[in-house]
């Protein structure tokens, strides 16, 4: 049966790189499993660690629903918070570190794939920037910026953002795994620079340079990263022209979403305490947006603190905080605890820590906490932490109890 689980685990990394319905039917069978399947002879304490802010959140969110104008549809736009109990799926999955390392391997592997196939759709696109009909729509549709196979640029430069940045620790400690990862690493870093996503771009900046800081060859690290990112833009040099537009008042992306930033903290200072309710700003920013924005009707703020205090008010906010302070701080102890001369481990807490500081970057410039794919990930490198730590403590008894039987 440890082979079902195995085949499972493949099958969600597939997803997580290239179809969110694989990927959610997968974690549903793999959720079934760990309740319905077999017990192995020796069961590690998996726990459920976040729980308390994870549960807040949840209980807040609910609260914000039922408060809001429309309770029946908030409640109805509230259903994502199943998507965080892939967190916990991802967790009990993968039973020990080398299950861990191979699941970040098969995951950085599909990821990889995907960015070559978003190198090849931009590269190949037809002059008009679409194929409407035939068999190549699926990959050339809307095509002139780098999507892979989903619907929009921006949910696979979140994904490539968080999957490249988790890598980098496990990279950089050379070796023959790096000789052949390399490549993969460089590809996505190149279709990341073609989604022309500036706010991954971003993430993408700090994760890489967060997590070189707390490698010992850091400086050879941030000088391969410079090499890296200056030839990304000499071989598209596109990038460079969108990336002088960051900040850049003039730019009608920069001032919509300042537009929008004016909406949203206006919607706070109106519902400060429950928010507007979850899905309601759809509904609500036509007549809250100035005569400034450039789009009339938008879904979402494109920054993820401020559409969860908008929909949540104040006391949502903090219990979303919540998470990432208690996450981090959970990592952080993690790391002081690994031997010094266990790189492997290190490098999967450091990546997923890195990760994770990339996405709430990020998120300041886009709702990525409200793309599925996007989160999905997030989220399943979050558990990897915490198989770690359990695979430690699982460690240490052992030595005790063989301390006592001598």
């Amino acid at each position: 049966m440890s082979g079902v689980r195995g085949w499972l685990l493949l099958a969600l990394t597939v997803g997580l790189a290239a179809s969110i319905s694989l990927a959610e039917i997968t974690l549903v069978l793999l959720a079934a499993w760990l309740v319905f399947g077999p017990r192995p002879a020796v069961v590690p304490r998996a726990g459920w660690p976040l729980l308390g802010p994870l549960a807040a959140f949840a209980a807040w969110t609910l609260v914000a629903a039922l408060a809001s104008s429309r309770p029946a549809a908030s409640l109805l736009a509230a259903k994502g918070l199943l998507t965080l109990g892939a967190f916990y799926v991802v967790l009990h999955a993968l039973p020990d570190r080398a299950a861990a390392r191979r699941f970040a391997t098969g995951l950085f592997l599909a990821v990889s794939l995907v960015a070559l196939l978003a190198i090849a759709q931009v590269g190949f696109c037809p002059a008009g920037g679409t194929v409407e009909s035939g068999p190549l729509r699926l990959l050339f549709h809307k095509c002139t910026r780098a999507r892979g196979f989903f619907s929009i640029y921006m949910t696979l430069a979140g994904v490539l953002t968080l999957v490249l940045v988790s890598a980098l620790p496990r990279l950089a400690r050379g070796g023959r795994s790096a000789v052949w990862a390399l490549p993969g690493w460089l590809a996505g870093v190149l279709a990341l620079g073609l989604t022309h996503a500036r706010g991954a771009w971003l993430g993408f900046a700090v994760g890489a340079v967060a997590s070189a800081l707390m490698l010992r060859r850091r400086w050879l690290v941030l000088v391969a990263l410079a090499l890296v990112i200056a030839g990304t833009l000499a071989v598209e040099p596109g990038v460079l022209e969108r990336l002088r537009t960051v900040g850049d008042l003039a730019d009608d992306t920069t001032r919509d979403r300042l537009a929008m930033l004016d909406a949203g903290l206006r919607l706070v200072r109106a519902h400060p305490v429950t928010g507007v309710g979850p899905g309601e700003v759809k509904r609500l920013y036509p007549a809250w947006a100035t005569e400034e924005a450039l789009r009339r009707s938008t879904s979402h703020l494109h920054d993820t603190p401020l559409q969860i205090v908008v929909e949540r008010g104040i006391p949502g906010l903090a219990a979303w905080i919540a998470i990432w302070v208690a996450f981090f701080a959970r990592a952080a102890r993690t790391l002081r605890r690994i031997p010094a001369d266990d790189e492997e481990s290190r490098g999967l807490v450091l990546g997923s820590m890195a990760a994770i500081a990339a996405f709430l970057v990020a998120g300041l410039f886009e709702y990525n906490f409200g793309d599925t794919e996007v989160l999905l990930v997030a989220l399943a490198l979050m558990a990897l932490p915490f198989v770690v730590a359990r695979d430690l403590a699982t460690a240490d008894a052992d030595r005790v109890r063989s301390a006592d039987g001598t």
